[in-house]
């Protein structure tokens, strides 16, 4: 697919003809695409559900609370299980009640060792029901 048809589907043209193209902002784009999502496309999320990777074996949903309830309401944790061992893949997701808190969280908890291993904290992405692609919501794009 070349670029000139991305555009085109992204309803922009090129900043430049002459063979040289320059990037574009995706917000302006964003800004143009529809309000109703398509079939297949990631849920909207929002900032208050933060990924957390970097978990000891030995780290369980309660043990996650409690680290992270501190900085505000966590209304769900999810740690991620391998289907067939039964043990923590090492990583999952903490929800809280508003996007300042988990943002707190996050600048306090990203770096901070738990039960001897390093937590690497990120905002989670959206992700295609079934698909093992994670696709990064238009907005976070720069």
């Amino acid at each position: 697919m070349t670029l000139r048809v991305i555009l085109s589907r992204l309803r922009l043209t090129p900043l430049i003809h002459d063979g040289h193209h320059l990037r574009r902002s995706l917000s302006a784009a964003a800004a143009k695409l529809p309000d109703e999502l398509p079939p297949g496309a990631p849920a909207p999320t929002s900032d208050s559900r933060l990924f957390v990777a970097g978990l000891s074996w030995s780290v369980d949903e309660r043990s996650l609370t409690d680290a992270f309830s501190s900085f505000g309401t966590v209304t769900e944790v999810r740690i991620m299980y391998d289907k067939n061992s039964g043990r923590s893949r090492g990583f999952g997701f903490v929800h809280f009640s508003n996007d300042n808190e988990a943002k707190c969280a996050k600048d306090a908890m990203d770096g901070k060792v738990m039960l001897g291993r390093p937590l690497r904290i990120s905002f989670a992405l959206g992700r295609v029901r079934g698909a093992s692609v994670i696709v990064p919501r238009l907005s976070t794009v720069k």
